[in-house]
């Protein structure tokens, strides 16, 4: 289960979320976003009537790489493993399947625009996250993979590492933090950050070791990071675990101390503070007791389906309660770069739900992962837009030959 928290809420006073990210904080009244369901209530619901179906036409307009992660999804849906998690009653398995097979299809047909959203809506179910308030509010933030300088040695400026999984870390069969394991067997709550640093309890655990405290911590954060080596090579590092703590924002206390003001927070302000005060930065960091524990990854990053992620094509959801793999449609408002500027415009369009949100919880949240560097970091950290979120299911297996 990877770990994500969104670079919004790393950098708000709002101490919901990740996964597994930044941008202007403002002191207020936390909204329910993070609301849990009810006893046995259920995270999607179907759609009956049809004028509350959304428009797909615009997003059938753009459609770069949506079959390349549908394939990832498949891939994973090929696994025994993917089928056991599908939460939500009449949605199963072999639906999931069928249903990617079917929209597949349609992407090969060449139908686009408003006859491709004529199928889809002629020949798919749409299903609607309750979201936070069961309207379908749903709150959006970003994360992505941020791109650091380091070496697989120390010495040379690199001193801080990024460790890898101890051994004494217990899982569940679904990946669960159960805690650390003693000489004795007994298991218990694994230590919190600053326990895990003062004790130096991952000695010889080291995987990569970085050139700045502040960016280990950026990672722990994100999941996942690009490493450029000495020799320019790049390597990357994913989330092989975490210490079973939850998620807590450090910017209420930076904002608070008087360190950043509310009205300059952001990811490069906090990177410059604590360039400038080193010495500062386990202060604060340990007020987030989350650890996270990393590997070696070949190829890109990878979502908690052990499958690449797709920028603007994937999503981090709370897989306890939405299926995992699935063909979604987002609607909100994203930050997009336009003539070299950022600006927040009207967004629609088609993704699957392949990675785990650490802090990504209820139905009221997701997380959509924008992609590799700077850029990508910096609409992350722009993103937090109240939105609707939709699941695709197939309505039958019917035959698409005629399109």
């Amino acid at each position: 289960m990877k770990i994500k928290i969104s670079l919004y809420l790393l950098l708000l006073l709002l101490t919901i979320t990740v996964g597994c990210r930044t941008q202007v904080e403002q002191i207020v009244t936390k909204p329910p976003y993070d609301r849990p369901l009810l006893p046995g209530q259920q995270a999607l619901s179907k759609i009956t009537n049809p004028s509350q179906v959304p428009d797909f036409t615009l997003a059938c307009l753009d459609l770069r790489e949506l079959k390349l992660s549908i394939e990832k999804s498949q891939n994973y849906l090929r696994k025994p493993s993917s089928e056991q998690f599908f939460p939500v009653s009449g949605i199963t398995h072999q639906r999931a399947v069928d249903s990617l097979a079917a929209f597949s299809d349609l992407l090969d047909s060449g139908l686009r625009g408003t006859d491709l959203n004529a199928a889809i809506r002629d020949k798919f179910d749409v299903y609607i996250s309750v979201g936070c308030d069961n309207q379908g509010t749903v709150l959006y933030t970003g994360y992505y993979t941020p791109i650091f300088e380091g070496s697989f040695e120390p010495g040379k400026g690199f001193t801080y590492p990024l460790y890898k999984q101890p051994d004494d870390l217990v899982k569940g069969p679904d990946g669960e933090i159960l805690g650390r394991r003693y000489g004795d067997g007994k298991i218990e709550s694994y230590p919190p950050r600053a326990v895990i640093e003062d004790a130096m309890l991952l000695r010889g655990k080291e995987l990569v070791w970085l050139r700045d405290p502040f960016e280990v911590y950026i990672a722990h954060v994100q999941g996942s990071a690009k490493i450029r080596l000495p020799h320019g090579e790049i390597a990357t590092v994913g989330y092989a675990a975490n210490n079973g703590h939850e998620y807590k924002s450090i910017t209420e206390a930076l904002v608070k101390d008087g360190r950043i003001s509310s009205s300059r927070m952001s990811l490069a302000a906090m990177i410059a503070y604590f360039k400038n005060h080193v010495t500062q930065v386990a202060w604060y960091t340990r007020m987030n007791p989350r650890f996270v524990f990393f590997r070696k990854e070949e190829g890109e990053p990878r979502g908690s389906l052990n499958e690449p992620v797709t920028p603007m094509r994937t999503i981090a959801t709370d897989k306890s309660i939405f299926p995992r793999g699935c063909l979604v449609f987002i609607s909100t408002v994203l930050p997009q770069v336009k003539n070299g500027q950022v600006v927040l415009q009207p967004y629609s369009g088609f993704a699957l739900d392949q990675d785990t949100g650490g802090a990504i919880r209820a139905p009221g949240r997701c997380d959509i992962y924008m992609g590799q560097g700077d850029t990508a970091g910096e609409l992350a950290g722009r993103t937090y837009q109240e939105g609707k979120l939709y699941y695709l299911f197939l309505k039958s297996k019917d035959s698409f030959a005629q399109y």
